[in-house]
């Protein structure tokens, strides 16, 4: 493969501490690249100096010549006085830019909600991001550098942008270098991870999964020195392994090794404990929304907007739930109705009399009471120990250990709340949310300023957290691993999603398919695809859907009761809680089934 960049001998120092020392670099065509590391070691530093966007302290990047180099800044630099057309595609007459199948694509997989004659400062800061990120794929370059490309993207933007970034150049051609804590995107399209630490860049073959098993085995021989970092690795690749087989199963991750690594790591959560604990914890009613519906009454500037309607929600104690939804769609408000901070307009929610929720919020709420405290302060006001776990996996821990599983070092302990980076108020915040000891929990993005270790440290905290999880996040890897199913909010409407993100993503293109393969104008509103069936075959797919839709909902019913009903069992008898948490699973797996023949027979319909 033609060589495209090189970097030899890099040393980058600020007036504390040295960046990189000596680090020698290459890319060339068909490289795609994934950067990783903690926050702070470095990475939007090394991207910048290979993008020529940084000068070296010493060394030298050298560039093939003729080599064109596009960058996504994490920094906002759309200019406030365009419009979004002309932050795209510049002065170009519309026959140059139309007449370019991807700048087509890149618009109609971006922006084609937009104005594409609104002003550019009336844009909310997701669409900047979008329109910034349209901008720059619109243009042709050999080499793409994205500094966190997937921030303020939702999870159907961040599957759009993989699948463009997959097939935007020919087979090794092209390349393409990104910073981003998004690991779903990462496995989905680098080849090749670079590990920034400790002044260096360590290479590793292939996307993240296959980055997780070399790291392990690289800690492997290190021995202890690694140990406690290992095991989240360890933990990490098994949930890789045996949570998600289609990511696992491509050549590049020797499943063998994987095998051998992961024999002996349990499973990632003792689903059967916690449920035990978040029964005895929660009894058998935490929240239940019973044809809930909201409508906000119209205002001088809008009209009457229905956001959700006819929700039917029965919410398990111990249950984990991921919520997905474009914006706009009604999360933040389902949420509030489960909160209790938001009455329905319509039908009735119904609290547990024990039920104790807490809401870690895109905002940092519970930071502003003590933001000019020292964290020592803070975590000196909370009890001495706390228990995570279950059985004799159960431990108990200081608030200062937790701090420290979570990325605190014993000097940040003296640091104001106020001059903490983003991400450590981020994870303080979610450790008070967990220390106060709700029984109900809601994560409203909480992966925002956080490094893939810290996502697993995370990851790993809550698998320990014997409680009912709801959680709203546009990172996928991290909704999959840490929840157990998944709805969305589609048309004011709840929906379970057996088939989990990809059936989301499948119900979404669905929704917005264009009667013909031509691209939607920007702005433009696609019409509805025709039906698939017609006559006789027609009312026959009609007929088995309502058969389908009543079977479901008494197994539902069913699996409501029996949920309920371990309240009611000897929580002692692990036996016998594990048998009717089989039959419970054995219920839900044939709804899983009915729904995706509910699901194959209601696309034909249209």
């Amino acid at each position: 493969m033609a060589h495209l960049l090189g970097a030899e001998g890099l040393h980058l120092e600020f007036p504390t501490r040295v960046v990189f020392d000596s680090v020698t670099l290459g890319i060339e065509e068909g490289d795609r690249i994934g950067i990783v590391g903690r926050n702070g070691d470095g990475k939007s530093s090394l991207l910048a100096m290979l993008a020529g966007r940084l000068e070296p302290d010493a060394g030298r990047v050298t560039v093939r010549g003729g080599t064109t180099i596009g960058v996504l800044d994490q920094a906002d630099v759309l200019d406030d006085a365009l419009t979004v057309g002309r932050a795209i595609v510049g002065d170009a007459p519309e026959h140059e830019w139309a007449g370019d199948a991807t700048v087509r694509d890149v618009i109609d997989g971006l922006v084609s909600d937009l104005d594409w004659d609104a002003s550019v400062a009336d844009l909310s800061g997701g669409q900047r991001r979008r329109v910034a990120l349209a901008k720059l794929l619109a243009g042709d370059w050999d080499i793409v550098a994205l500094d966190e490309p997937t921030n303020h993207l939702d999870v159907e933007a961040i599957g759009w942008l993989a699948e463009h970034l997959k097939r935007r150049w020919p087979a090794n051609q092209g390349a393409l270098m990104v910073v981003t804590h998004d690991r779903w995107f990462l496995d989905e399209v680098c080849t090749e991870t670079w590990e920034v630490h400790d002044r260096i860049v360590e290479p590793f073959e292939g996307g993240y999964a296959a980055y997780i098993l070399q790291r392990v085995e690289r800690d492997r021989m290190a021995a202890a020195t690694e140990a406690k970092r290992q095991n989240l690795a360890r933990k990490e690749l098994a949930w890789l392994r045996r949570g998600a087989p289609a990511r696992t199963s491509k050549p590049k991750f020797r499943i063998d090794a994987a095998n051998a690594l992961i024999a002996d790591v349990p499973e990632i959560r003792d689903r059967i404990g916690l449920q035990s604990l978040a029964v005895s914890r929660l009894g058998k009613d935490v929240v239940d929304l019973i044809d809930a519906g909201v409508t906000f009454p119209a205002t001088a500037t809008a009209p009457e907007r229905t956001v959700l309607r006819d929700v039917e929600w029965r919410i398990a104690p111990g249950e984990r739930t991921g919520i997905l939804g474009v914006n706009g769609a009604g999360k933040s408000t389902l949420l509030s109705l489960v909160a209790g901070t938001l009455a329905p307009t319509s039908g009735r929610v119904t609290h547990g009399k024990t039920v104790q929720v807490r809401t870690l919020t895109q905002r940092l709420d519970e930071l502003q009471d003590v933001w000019d405290e020292p964290v020592r302060v803070v975590i000196g006001r909370l009890r001495t120990t706390y228990t995570f776990g279950t059985g004799s996996k159960a431990a108990e821990l200081t608030p200062g250990q937790l701090l420290e599983r979570l990325g605190f070092s014993s000097a940040q302990l003296s640091t104001p709340v106020k001059d903490l980076s983003g991400g450590q108020q981020r994870r303080l915040q979610l450790l008070l949310v967990l220390l106060d000891q709700p029984n109900v929990m809601i994560l409203d993005e909480p992966t925002n300023d956080m490094d893939t270790d810290m996502l697993a440290a995370i990851e790993d905290l809550l698998d320990s957290w014997p409680g009912t999880l709801l959680v709203v996040s546009h990172d996928r890897y991290f909704l999959e691993r840490v929840t157990d199913q998944q709805y969305a909010i589609l048309g004011g409407r709840l929906r379970h999603l057996p088939g989990g993100v990809d059936e989301y993503l499948r119900l979404r293109a669905l929704e917005q398919a264009a009667p013909k393969d031509t691209v939607t104008a920007p702005g433009s509103t696609p019409t509805a695809a025709g039906s698939a069936l017609a006559g006789a075959d027609r009312r026959a797919a009609e007929k088995e859907v309502s058969a389908l839709e009543r079977r479901m909902q008494k197994l539902a019913e069913q699996i409501d009761r029996a949920k309920h009903a371990l309240a009611d069992h000897d929580q002692s008898d692990y036996a016998g809680l594990g048998e009717k948490m089989k039959a419970i699973q054995e219920q839900q797996d044939e709804v899983d089934e009915l729904e995706l023949r509910w699901f194959e027979l209601t696309e034909q319909l249209g």
